[in-house]
């Protein structure tokens, strides 16, 4: 490209000059050559929920006596995002509080909280071939309607795990398989862990969409566990099942069905089952609908059976099914390894695009009887309602108010013989605003 100097004299003598139309010329050789950068994606969003609860009797059937515990809790998520057509990176970290848990640092006010940053999310992305991602990292495993894996987004701190994930899609076809190895450090021997945890994670899902409004998936976990916390031998359990959903019109329906075998964490043998069934009919605002859940359970509670038949829902959702009240979300403890029964029915009046209703009641019973049950199945009947008010695109308000009225053999399960009326009430506001995207 030729240049011209231009003639001056004084300070200015010795600069270059460029033809204004050499310039753009200039310009566009820079942006063609730099083309892969402008196609990349850069964003940041955040996340920002607090939650007012006032408990007497969440999680567990309230004494008569006991006063309501009433606090606020909060969660803060910043996401970064990168994306070009070959690689998709993101990092979230967290922070989870609760309002006045200040123990030691001063601050200003009275006390400073203790550090409470964590790393939700912090995975990459690779492509591999014309239909195939390669996702390493901290990541979410979310899949169907969360019966197994699920994100668990009711909890403040949310589930995310560490894990390698291949994504396969082909045409007409999604199948994802992945798998994790947890350690409690970089040790020199053993490998040892947790009881309580995963060990090893492994799975593998299959979705078709067989025709418009018919999805059908399949898929298999194995989950390896060790027995205490000074054992190497890992015991796997086998969950496979499939999941469908279909929708015409206003019908709306769903059903999924798993079956548990190999070994649980003692060493015996598992044969266990979980059935869901779900339907409801839209009329109008109004979109009415009933369901049943079902996890086997136990009825020979003694050593040397000939299997365990407790279902164990593994990393699924917990306040999403059960009711809302969180009192069936370690089936084994909180049945006496019983198992459950849930015959559920909702009522969804929908206002407008803005505001929701929605009232579900639940009615619980043990799907078996054993040594350290009651006999009597009947366990209680819940009642969630529920009101979400979206007042802009990245904002919305959730009230809910939700009680239980127990039978007798749920008091004799959690030892409360008198109880008092228990009941949860929260109120919740969520903003999730895109602060950068280019």
């Amino acid at each position: 490209m030729k240049c011209m100097r231009k003639k001056t004299t004084g300070p200015e003598r010795g600069k270059m000059y460029i033809n204004p139309v050499k310039r753009v010329g200039l310009m566009i050789i820079l942006l063609t050559g730099n083309f892969y950068l402008l196609r990349a994606q850069f964003s940041v969003d955040a996340q920002y929920r607090n939650r007012f609860e006032v408990r007497n009797g969440y999680k567990g059937l309230a004494p008569a006596d006991r006063v309501p515990a009433v606090f606020i809790s909060q969660r803060t998520r910043i996401s970064v995002a990168y994306e070009t057509s070959q690689l998709r990176v993101r990092f979230t970290p967290q922070d989870v509080r609760v309002w006045g848990d200040e123990q030691l640092s001063s601050s200003t006010g009275v006390f400073g909280n203790p550090s409470s940053l964590d790393l939700f999310e912090a995975f990459l992305e690779i492509k591999t071939g014309t239909t195939g991602w390669l996702s390493v990292g901290r990541q979410q495993l979310v899949y169907d309607n969360q019966r197994i894996l699920a994100t668990r987004n009711w909890n403040q701190n949310g589930i995310a795990y560490d894990a390698v994930v291949y994504k396969w899609q082909p045409e007409g076809w999604k199948i994802h398989m992945g798998g994790s190895w947890n350690s409690t450090g970089q040790n020199s021997g053993n490998n040892f862990y947790d009881p309580s945890r995963i060990k090893s994670l492994n799975f593998l899902w299959v979705n078709r969409t067989l025709k418009a409004g018919w999805d059908l998936s399949l898929s298999h976990v194995a989950s390896g566990t060790t027995k205490s916390a000074n054992e190497n031998r890992l015991y796997f359990r086998h969950t496979t099942g499939l999941f469908t959903t279909y929708k015409a019109g206003r019908v709306n329906a769903m059903a999924n069905g798993y079956l548990q075998s190999g070994k649980n964490q003692n060493g015996e043998k598992v044969r266990a089952c979980l059935l869901d069934v779900e339907a409801s009919y839209r009329v109008g605002l109004l979109t009415p609908g009933v369901g049943i859940s079902y996890l086997s359970g136990n009825s020979n509670t003694e050593t040397g059976r000939n299997a365990d038949h407790l279902f164990d829902v593994l990393y699924g959702g917990r306040h999403k099914f059960f009711g809302g009240m969180d009192y069936f979300t370690n089936i084994g403890p909180n049945t006496n390894q019983g198992g459950l029964a849930d015959c559920y029915y909702f009522l969804d009046l929908t206002f407008s695009e803005k505001i929701n209703l929605k009232n579900a009641g639940h009615y619980f019973r043990l799907a078996k009887n054993n040594s350290f049950t009651p006999d009597d199945k009947n366990l209680g009947y819940e009642n969630d309602l529920v009101l979400k008010y979206r007042f802009t695109g990245w904002g919305a308000l959730e009230w809910g108010y939700l009680f239980f009225l127990p039978m007798a053999s749920l008091k004799t399960i959690q030892g409360v013989a008198d109880p008092g009326f228990s009941h949860f009430l929260y109120l919740q506001l969520t903003a999730t605003p895109s602060l950068f995207k280019n």
